[in-house]
C-alpha cells in the first residue's frame, strides 16, 4: 500500500472520534486505557502497525474495535486453540459476529464457516498461524475481501524472541500471497531486535511503531534468594500462607510443575492444580477451567499456561524458578493484578537454575557434528516415511543433546531443504485384514452404525491387498466418513477387537520425509556462525535476567531498561526500593550496611582471581571446597595432590573460615559471576562467568546484593578487614584457628570468660569433656564476634544444631547482654588454672587436655574422649577385638562422630581436613562400627556427592 511521505496522525479528529467512541460502548467499555485510542486511529487510516503494550494493557481492543469499522473480515492469527476460544466465547457473549477455524471442528464444519465468511457473516475470524499451509483456507480468504491481517504474540515470528514459532516466520509470504493487507502486529515483550524482525519478516509498509505502559505500578516485584531447595520451599509456603487469593506459580519442567503442586496440597490449605504440556487435552482443559472458574485458587504451570488467560482478579505470579528472558519473566508476571489492584511478582532464585537454563540454550543449539550425525543417520535409512521419535534418534546416535536438541537437528535440515518435518496430520496409520470372508460387517451387531460404516470405508481401501498392512492419513480418512479424528481412532481400537482385523495407530510424533539423501552434509545451508551468535544471544539474555534477581537496583527500573525505557525513576514499592527506604530511615542510616566495600570488593576479586589461576593450572578445576582450602593456605592432601599451594592466591584469604569461603563462593555463583561445570557426574568445578571476569579485571563495579548471611556480611565489609596471606604460618594451624581474626574482631574478655565458666559446669554436670561443650576455637569465636541471636549464633563455625538447640538460648544471653550467666561458679579463679585465660585465647593454638591431636604417634586414652551410650558399646568390643595391632586413626575419628558431634566439629577437633574425616567415617562403616542414622545418612550422601 502506498503511503504519503507525510507523516500521519495519530490522534483521531471530528467524526472519527465520534466514531471510534461509539464503537467503543459494544465491547462494554467507556474509556480507553493508555495508548490505545492512537493504535486504533492509526490502523483505521489504513496504515501498518507495531503495537508492544504489556500484559492487560489491552492489545486486543486495538484490532477488534477496528474490524468492526473496516470493511471486508479482519483476520487474527494466534498461536494457541485455547486461547482463540476463550476470546471468540468472549466476544460471542457481546453479540459481536466472529468465529474461529482450527483442527477442533469437523472438516465439514470448516468448510461451512469459510463459506459463510465468503458470504460477509463475520467480522472477526480466529485462526493459529499452521492454517495458513491449507491452500483451501488461502484460496477462500481470497474469495472474500481481507480488510484487517492482525498478528497477535507477535515475538514468536522473531528468533530473537523468546517463544520462537517457525509457522509465525512464514507469515510475511503469505501476507503478501493475500495482497498485502493493512496489518497490525502485536506482542507484550519485545525488544529492539524483535521489534526489527517482526517488521521485516512481515514485510510492513513504513509501520507506525507503539511501545506503551511497560510500567505497572500496581506490581510489587520481588526476589527471594535460596541457598537449598528446602529454602525455597520454605520461602514459597511461607509466601502462601501471607498472601490471599488466586495465584499462578511458574516452574521449569513437567516434573517440578507436579512435585511443587503436591507440595503445596500437603502443606498448605489451597485449592491447587497443575497445567503442562505433558498432559492430555481433556485434562489440560480440566485444569484451566478449575483455575478460571475459582474451583482451585492456585495453578502450578510451566509457560505452556498463560497466553490469553484472562483472569483479571490474579493476585500474586511466583516463579518457582528462574524464567530465560526478561521478556518472559514480564509477560507472565504480568498476568499477575490485571484489574489493577495491587498484587505481587515473587521470584524464587537459587543458583541450579542457572545451570538449568543453560542446558536449555545448549540444547536448542546443536553443534555441527551433532546436526551431521542426525542427518547421516537419517538418510541411511531407506524409507518414504521415517518414524523415528527424538528420543529413538538420540539412543541409536548415544547424543549428549536431549530430544529436544534432536528436535533442533531436524529444525536446521528442514531450513536445509534435505527433510519435510510432517505435522501429526499427516502421519500415516496402517490396518491389516487377515481374514478370506467377503466383509468382516457381518461380525457386527446392526445397531454399531459408526463402526460398520467405518469399517466398510476400511475394506474398500484395503480392497485386495488382505493380509498386509495398508497404511492411510487419519485426517483424510475421517474427512471421508465425515467424522472427527478422535472418533475414528476410538472406532479402529474397538474394531481390534475383532480380532481379524490390525489396527496400528498414527506415529505420535513427528515423522521425517527424505528429500534429498545425496547431498554431502558439507554442501547444506547452514549458517552455523549466525546460530553461534543467537546462541550467545540467549546466554547474554540469561544473564541479564540473573542480574535482575541478585541485582540492588529498583526491580521495575531494571525491567523498563531492559526494554528501551531510559527516562524513569524508581518505582518505590519494590523489594529493593523498600530495603533503601529502611535503610535510610532507619537510626544512624545504616546504608553502608548493605553497600559492598573496597575490603570485600577486594576479597570477591581474590576468590575470582583464584579460580581463575586454578583453571589455568588445572585444565578441569575443582570444586569450591579444595578453591576455599587454597585461599585459606591449607595445605591439604588435596591441595598438595594438585599443587595448588604454587598459585600466588595460595593463602590470600587465611583470616576467613571455610565455612565462611565456601559461602561467599555460593553467593558469588548465586550472583552470576562464577559458574558450575560438571565434568563428571556429581563433582562440579567452578569457572568464571563474563560478568566474573570483568569483576575481577576492575572493567565493571559489584553492583549486585551479595547473598550471604549479615554476620559474614558485617565481617566482610569491616574496614580492618583485609586479606592476609597463610605463608609463613605453620602449615594447617594457626590459619585453622578462628583466633587469627582476633585483629579484626578482639576477644572479648568478660563474653569469654562467661563462656568458660559456662562451658566447664555444663561439662561437669553431663560428666563430659570441656571441648564436648565448646571448643577453644568455638568459645573463642563466639566471644569476637558476639552473636546477637540464635540465627547469628548459628554462623559461628563449631555451632551445629544440635549444641544451637542446647546451649544456644544460654549463649545468646550471655553475648547479647555481655553479663555473666543466670548461674554462680563454684570454684575459686584459682580451681579454673586448666582453662586457659581470656588472653591466652587469641595466642597460637595450643593441643591441651581439651583437644584430640591427629597425629598418629601421640594416642588418645579413654577418658579424654566423649562418653558413648551403652547402646553403642559395640565400639569398645571392636578395639578389644584388635589387641595386637595399633589403632586405627579412624578410630579417633569414629568416637567423636559416635558422640555427637557434627563434621565440621569432628574436623576441627582432629585437626583434619573435612575429606579426610569424611575418609574415616566411611572405613568406620566398613568396620561395623555403629553410627547414628541421620549421621551415616549424611556421610554416605556427602561421599556420593564428593
Amino acid at each position: 500500500m502506498e503511503l504519503p511521505a507525510v507523516p500521519l496522525s495519530t490522534e483521531p479528529h471530528g467524526s472519527e472520534v465520534d466514531r471510534i467512541e461509539a464503537l467503543l460502548g459494544q465491547f462494554g467499555l467507556t474509556e480507553f486505557r493508555e495508548g490505545q485510542k492512537a493504535v486504533i486511529s492509526t490502523v483505521l487510516t489504513g496504515r501498518d502497525s507495531l503495537c508492544v503494550m504489556p500484559t492487560g494493557g489491552g492489545k486486543s481492543l486495538c484490532y477488534q474495535l477496528p474490524a468492526l469499522a473496516i470493511d471486508g473480515v479482519t483476520l487474527v492469527v494466534s498461536p494457541l486453540i485455547a486461547l482463540m476460544k476463550d476470546q471468540v466465547d468472549q466476544l460471542q457473549a457481546l453479540g459481536l459476529p466472529v468465529t474461529f477455524i482450527n483442527s477442533t471442528l469437523t472438516p465439514d464444519q470448516q468448510s461451512r464457516r469459510l463459506d459463510e465468511i465468503a458470504a460477509g457473516a463475520y467480522k472477526l475470524v480466529y485462526v493459529v498461524p499452521e492454517r495458513f499451509r491449507s491452500s483451501r483456507f488461502l484460496d477462500a480468504v481470497r474469495a472474500t475481501r481481507l480488510g484487517l491481517l492482525a498478528v497477535d504474540e507477535a515475538h514468536c515470528i522473531s528468533e530473537w524472541g523468546h517463544d520462537f514459532r517457525p509457522d509465525y516466520a512464514r507469515l510475511g509470504r503469505f501476507r503478501q500471497q493475500l495482497g498485502n493487507p493493512t496489518t497490525i502486529a502485536l506482542t507484550a515483550t519485545a525488544t529492539d531486535a524483535v521489534q526489527h524482525d517482526i517488521v521485516e519478516l512481515l514485510n510492513l509498509d513504513h509501520p507506525k511503531t507503539f511501545v506503551t505502559g511497560f510500567a505497572r505500578p500496581n506490581l510489587f516485584y520481588q526476589v527471594g534468594l535460596a541457598r537449598t531447595d528446602r529454602e525455597k520451599n520454605e520461602r514459597l509456603l511461607d509466601f502462601l500462607e501471607k498472601e490471599d487469593g488466586s495465584g499462578i506459580v511458574y516452574t521449569s519442567t513437567r516434573k517440578r510443575t507436579e512435585e511443587v503442586a503436591e507440595l503445596i496440597a500437603s502443606s498448605t490449605k489451597r485449592q491447587v492444580t497443575f497445567y503442562h504440556a505433558g498432559m492430555g487435552d481433556d485434562a489440560r482443559k480440566v485444569a484451566q477451567e478449575a483455575f478460571m472458574q475459582d474451583r482451585a485458587d492456585l495453578v502450578v504451570a510451566t509457560n505452556a499456561f498463560g497466553m490469553g488467560i484472562d483472569k483479571r482478579d490474579v493476585r500474586f505470579v511466583i516463579h518457582y524458578n528462574l524464567p530465560g528472558t526478561l521478556e518472559a519473566y514480564y509477560q507472565e508476571a504480568g498476568r499477575a493484578g490485571r484489574d489493577g489492584l495491587d498484587s505481587r511478582c515473587l521470584l524464587l532464585y537459587h543458583p541450579s537454575d542457572r545451570y538449568l537454563l543453560e542446558w536449555f540454550i545448549e540444547n536448542a543449539y546443536p553443534t555441527p557434528d551433532q546436526v551431521a550425525a542426525v542427518y547421516g543417520l537419517l538418510a541411511a535409512i531407506d524409507a518414504e516415511v521415517i518414524q523415528l521419535t527424538q528420543q529413538e534418534i538420540k539412543d541409536r546416535l548415544d547424543l549428549s543433546i536431549t530430544g529436544d536438541g534432536v528436535a533442533a537437528c531436524e529444525q536446521l535440515l528442514e531450513k536445509s531443504g534435505v527433510i519435510e518435518r510432517l505435522v501429526s496430520s499427516e502421519n500415516r496409520a496402517s490396518v491389516r485384514i487377515d481374514s478370506d470372508m467377503p466383509t468382516l460387517v457381518d461380525l457386527l451387531p446392526k445397531r454399531a452404525k459408526t463402526r460398520r460404516k467405518v469399517l466398510q470405508t476400511v475394506e474398500r481401501w484395503v480392497g485386495s491387498r488382505r493380509n498386509e498392512l495398508v497404511s492411510f492419513r487419519p485426517h483424510e480418512l475421517a474427512r471421508t466418513l465425515e467424522i472427527s479424528t478422535n472418533a475414528l481412532s476410538a472406532t479402529l481400537r474397538r474394531l481390534n477387537e475383532l480380532g481379524p482385523l490390525t489396527y496400528v495407530p498414527a506415529f505420535r510424533g513427528r515423522a521425517i520425509r527424505m528429500l534429498r539423501r545425496d547431498r554431502p552434509f558439507d554442501e547444506l545451508e547452514i549458517d552455523f556462525s549466525s546460530l553461534e551468535e543467537r546462541k550467545k544471544a540467549e546466554y547474554q539474555k540469561l544473564h541479564r535476567v540473573i542480574r535482575f534477581a541478585t541485582g540492588s537496583q529498583c526491580r521495575q527500573e531494571t525491567i523498563l531498561h531492559y526494554f528501551g525505557e531510559n527516562d524513569t525513576r524508581p518505582c518505590g514499592h519494590c523489594d529493593n526500593c523498600d530495603d533503601r527506604e529502611k535503610n535510610s530511615s532507619s537510626e544512624g542510616n545504616t546504608e553502608n550496611e548493605t553497600r559492598v566495600s573496597e575490603k570485600l570488593l577486594e576479597t570477591i576479586r581474590i576468590v575470582l582471581s583464584g579460580v581463575a589461576r586454578v583453571r589455568c593450572h588445572l585444565e578441569k578445576g575443582v570444586g569450591k571446597h579444595l578453591l576455599a582450602q587454597m585461599l585459606r593456605g591449607r595445605t591439604t592432601a588435596g591441595v598438595q595432590r594438585c599443587r595448588l599451594d604454587q598459585l600466588s592466591t595460595f593463602g590470600l584469604l587465611g583470616h576467613l573460615q571455610q565455612k565462611e569461603l565456601v559461602e561467599l563462593i555460593d553467593a558469588l555463583l548465586m550472583t552470576g559471576h562464577l559458574g558450575q561445570n560438571r565434568i563428571e557426574p556429581n563433582r562440579p568445578v567452578l569457572c568464571l562467568t563474563e560478568e566474573g571476569l570483568e569483576t575481577m579485571r576492575g572493567e565493571s563495579l559489584f553492583t549486585q546484593k551479595l547473598p550471604v548471611s549479615d554476620l559474614l556480611f558485617r565481617k566482610l565489609n569491616r574496614p580492618g578487614l583485609g586479606a592476609k596471606s597463610a605463608r609463613g604460618q605453620a602449615e594447617g594451624n594457626a590459619d585453622e584457628n578462628p583466633a587469627n581474626d582476633s585483629d579484626f574482631f578482639p576477644v572479648d574478655p568478660e563474653i569469654a570468660d562467661a563462656l568458660k565458666t559456662f562451658r566447664r559446669r555444663q561439662a561437669e554436670e553431663e560428666g563430659v569433656p570441656f571441648f564436648h561443650i565448646l571448643s577453644n576455637a568455638t568459645l573463642e569465636a563466639i566471644a569476637r564476634t558476639r552473636p546477637q541471636s540464635l540465627d547469628e549464633l548459628a554462623e559461628v563455625h563449631g555451632i551445629g544444631k544440635v549444641k544451637l538447640r542446647r546451649y544456644g538460648e544460654a549463649i545468646v544471653k550471655m553475648t547479647a547482654s555481655k553479663n555473666q550467666p543466670q548461674f554462680e561458679s563454684e570454684t575459686t579463679p584459682t580451681e579454673t588454672a586448666p582453662e586457659t585465660s581470656a588472653s591466652d585465647l587469641t595466642a597460637s593454638h595450643e593441643t591441651s587436655e581439651f583437644d584430640i591431636p591427629s597425629s598418629l604417634d601421640s594416642p588418645i586414652t579413654e577418658p579424654s574422649l566423649p562418653a558413648i551410650a551403652d547402646e553403642d558399646r559395640r565400639g569398645s568390643d571392636w578395639l578389644a577385638r584388635q589387641a595386637g595391632c595399633p589403632t586405627p586413626a579412624f578410630y579417633w575419628t569414629w568416637r567423636l562422630l559416635a558422640a555427637d558431634f557434627t563434621l565440621e566439629e569432628t574436623s576441627e577437633i582432629r585437626r583434619l581436613s573435612h575429606e579426610i574425616v569424611l575418609d574415616h567415617a566411611l572405613q568406620a562403616i566398613e568396620a561395623g562400627l555403629p553410627l547414628r542414622e541421620e549421621v551415616l545418612l549424611y556421610v554416605k550422601v556427602a561421599a556420593k556427592s564428593a
